[in-house]
């Protein structure tokens, strides 16, 4: 282009609704318009305002002289009424092309890319695919952190959606397309309005939520949680009615430990077990044990769960089993009842093969410890989330549940909150539980939650 000392209008229109690319720039094909974008931000050459979809206004490029200081890509102000097609545009895009956890190449590359389109800086993770959009106002003010997952789970799909996963085998069940598409609608409101913030807003795209050890440790150790005041989380929810939003001061969901005890006695012929030790009948007597140490070890006031999910041995119905496997979960909802019940595990694991003459070997996996809400800010929550919803959103508390989330990271190291949005309808057939091959929600959620998360993070830095 060449510039005068005078502005040169140029149409700048941002259609989400029918492109790939989030703004069309007239006289720059569309495969070279988020370069184009992002070197003006860049290098502060120019200044151009952008108008929002069927604005059609006359925008105006202006050489660096004639720039105010500053100046980058300012976009018209946003509502998240306006966002709420692109969220189910981005919604159903990483729906078709879901990952598996530590594999979201491609959906951080989407998200990356939409984040400098919204002209927010972006720091990617050196451990897996996460990276931070990080928007700072003109003055300072609190810094707030706003977070999604991003992976997908190891399900073939069948619920039959024009946008059901293109990714055989892969799909996300779990909502976290959702997740990320509602972040990506908060980044781009606060970036409408970056000459109005104070303080730093971080919006953080963590991969691996759905294995252990999960994506939010590395990320914390990469310093995303430095200097933070505040961190908010969603979660999209099909057992809640789409309308409704829920969470809990205190714990909200438990802690998810994992236990594989091998027991090995003596094989042989079943004819002559006197000969033998059934690992097969001790491994029987333990998983019996097991279930009285939540009715008889742990306080009754403190709810938690041990299950046993696999009892694996023998090769023969006329063969003493030599060896046998047990594997189990452990749920507690806090840390004295959760290292209770491995030691008790422990315990009667030796005690029970011992009493049977075989021998156990136990490894025992601590994963995600118990989701503890900040209780200051859940009274943020319920305070104002109301008026960010109107009255046709019923705000809500909730009871503790059982399912685990790596979130729980986050909120031991700062106070934060994080939140139920709900997503079931059944008639739009959102009614299949999380993790099942016909999963899917009801998209107007996607509206509801990023006025949650938009609304905690305003309180917080308005304070």
């Amino acid at each position: 282009m060449k510039y005068n000392d005078k502005f040169m209008p140029i149409i700048i229109d941002v259609p989400f609704h029918d492109s790939m690319f989030p703004w069309v720039v007239q006289g720059v094909p569309d495969l070279l318009v988020p370069s184009f974008l992002c070197f003006c931000y860049n290098n502060r050459n120019i200044a151009f305002r952008a108008g929002w979809k069927k604005s059609h206004k006359a925008l105006k490029v202006c050489p660096k002289r004639n720039r105010k200081k500053g100046m980058g890509i300012i976009m018209d102000r946003l509502t998240l009424e306006q966002l709420l097609p692109d969220m189910v545009k981005w919604r159903r895009h990483l729906h078709r092309h879901p990952e598996l956890s530590y594999q979201e190449k491609e959906t951080s590359a989407f998200v990356a890319a939409k984040l400098i389109e919204f002209g927010i800086e972006v720091v990617r993770s050196k451990a897996g695919y996460g990276l931070t959009g990080i928007l700072k106002g003109k003055s300072p003010g609190k810094t707030v952190v706003l977070r999604a997952d991003m992976d997908a789970l190891a399900i073939t799909e069948e619920n039959g959606r024009e946008y059901a996963s293109q990714n055989h085998g892969v799909m996300h069940a779990c909502g976290h397309d959702g997740h990320t598409s509602m972040l990506l609608a908060a980044a781009a409101y606060y970036s409408s309005r970056r000459e109005e913030l104070q303080g730093e807003l971080r919006f953080l795209f963590q991969p691996a939520e759905e294995i252990c050890p999960g994506g939010a440790l590395g990320m914390i150790a990469e310093g995303v949680l430095e200097g933070a005041d505040a961190v908010y989380g969603l979660h999209l929810w099909t057992p809640l009615p789409v309308g409704k939003v829920a969470s809990a001061p205190g714990p909200l969901m438990a802690s998810a430990d994992e236990f594989f005890i091998d027991i090995t006695g003596k094989g042989g012929h079943a004819g002559t077990p006197h000969r033998t030790v059934d690992s097969i009948v001790a491994a029987a007597a333990l998983v019996t044990q097991l279930q009285s140490i939540v009715s008889r070890s742990v306080d009754p006031m403190r709810p938690a769960v041990v299950s046993v999910g696999t009892i694996q041995g023998g090769t023969a119905q006329n063969i003493v089993a030599e060896r046998c496997r047990i594997t189990g979960t452990v749920r507690a909802f806090d840390e004295e009842t959760r290292y209770l019940i491995r030691q008790r595990i422990e315990e009667m694991t030796a005690a029970v093969a011992a009493s049977y003459g075989a021998e156990a070997k136990i490894d025992y996996l601590m994963g995600y410890p118990p989701l503890v809400n900040d209780e200051a800010e859940f009274q943020r929550y319920f305070r104002v989330a109301p008026a960010a919803l109107g009255r046709e959103v019923s705000v809500e508390r909730m009871e503790k549940i059982m399912p685990a989330e790596d979130f729980s990271y986050y909120v031991k190291e700062i106070p934060g909150c994080f939140i139920f949005v709900g997503a079931g309808n059944p008639d739009k057939e959102a009614v299949y539980p999380h993790h099942h091959s016909k999963f899917d929600f009801d998209e107007d959620a996607l509206l509801h939650g990023a006025k949650v998360l938009v609304a905690m993070a305003d309180s917080c830095m308005n304070e």
